[in-house]
């Protein structure tokens, strides 16, 4: 009698999985790779724009590791129309998994042509630009956060100061951060290597909860700036990294690690998300390291409403608000993987393309998408909630100093 209640269990489970995921599946396919903004922000198209040009832009393009090596790249192609646009004006920070699977393998390793063919074409693209050049490293260029993962990021530095030597890859040799770079009068950018804390193996010394100490001695001293904090790993995600998976990837698990692993186990494959939702992966928002590490940035940035925190990581477009801060997902240098529309997100595209930030002055910076094919059709913009001390006189950052580079 036992096991046949126990039976009877299992298929009402198996039921209610079927349907919830049949659920899940409709919703999703009314809402992929379409733009979703949050109710609140429909009207955004009609509102007017500034008149006068931008003092300083910034475009924020992360996971570009799987540039197209031939030219034909249309992010890229995107990025230097954007480039030819800003002129010496503006900067481009990399966010990021810069080379694909693994970083830079050694010279005459497997792999190594295929990665410095796409880094070089990723450089190439960025050689003539006016502005600056910031790179930040990201999991993949830590060879996915294995315990070699710091011989990779030095030998990718290393490759920056020798084919773009005018680019700051901060913070140098793998250390946490936090480094600041001002980019205009009144415009500071403060960096942080996430993968400090969730990197295994050997990394720079340093105490994990300093950089978060010097942070808030940084943001408190710049009160009076418009700052912009960048880091790989996000704050807030609707995609997989924050612990949201399609339905297709309950039945078939194996392509969250391989996208032509077709490999159908239904029920039990609901096991692997639920996993990477609560436990985690180390790259995945619920890991241990990854949740501290997210929990004492949240706990310093909050105090600080009107910042801009920007990431990549999850392949795709987010723009979230909370409490008074600006969190962005600009992870689609390359390649898209799915994101769940509404939650608390204002906007979230699964689509390749790249963050754009024009910062008019102290009250005023709007956020804007390039997308391909040419970008001239904006999918989103919004004008951002200013920093409330940002009307005080403008002065030189306070704290810790950037990378000196040429």
């Amino acid at each position: 009698m036992t096991i046949h209640y126990l039976f009877y269990a299992l298929l009402f489970l198996a039921g209610l999985l079927t349907l919830w995921l049949a659920r899940h599946y409709m919703r999703e396919r009314n809402y992929r790779r379409r733009p979703y903004v949050a109710p609140a922000e429909h009207d955004w198209a009609s509102r007017p724009r500034p008149s006068h040009p931008p003092r300083h832009r910034v475009a924020l393009l992360g996971d570009p590791g799987a540039v197209a090596t031939d030219g034909s790249d249309p992010v890229l192609q995107l990025l230097e129309q954007w480039q030819q646009e800003t002129g010496p004006a503006g900067t481009v920070v990399l966010l990021g998994d810069n080379i694909y699977p693994v970083g830079l393998p050694a010279a005459g390793a497997p792999g190594r042509a295929a990665a410095e063919a796409r880094f070089s074409a990723l450089l190439s693209a960025l050689s003539h630009f006016a502005g600056r050049v910031v790179l930040l490293s990201g999991n993949h260029d830590w060879n996915k956060g294995r315990p070699d993962g710091w011989q990779y990021l030095r030998r990718q530095e290393a490759y920056v100061r020798q084919h773009l030597p005018t680019a700051h890859y901060l913070p140098a040799n793998g250390a946490p951060g936090p480094v600041s770079l001002q980019l205009d009068e009144g415009l500071l950018l403060i960096v942080l290597n996430t993968q400090w804390w969730v990197q295994n193996g050997p990394r720079p010394a340093a105490d994990a909860r300093q950089p978060f100490q010097e942070l808030r001695t940084l943001l408190e001293a710049n009160r009076h700036q418009q700052v912009l904090v960048a880091g790989h790993h996000p704050l807030y995600s609707n995609a997989m990294h924050g612990g949201k998976f399609t339905a297709k990837q309950h039945v078939f698990p194996l392509t969250t690690v391989n996208k032509r692993a077709y490999v159908p186990l239904p029920f039990i494959g609901s096991l692997l998300p639920l996993y990477r939702k609560t436990v985690g992966a180390a790259e995945d928002m619920a890991h241990p390291r990854y949740r501290k590490m997210r929990r004492r940035l949240l706990r310093v940035l909050r105090d600080f409403p009107g910042v801009i925190y920007a990431a990549g990581h999850d392949h795709n477009l987010q723009y979230f608000e909370r409490d008074g801060g600006h969190y962005l997902v600009s992870g689609a240098g390359s390649k898209t993987a799915f994101v769940q529309a509404g939650g608390r997100a204002t906007f979230v595209h699964e689509h390749q393309g790249f963050f754009g930030l024009d910062f008019y002055g102290p009250r005023q910076t709007w956020l804007r998408t390039y997308e391909p094919p040419t970008g001239t059709a904006e999918v989103f913009r919004l004008q951002l909630s200013p920093t409330p001390e940002a009307t005080a006189p403008t002065a030189h950052a306070t704290g810790a100093a950037a990378w000196p580079r040429p």
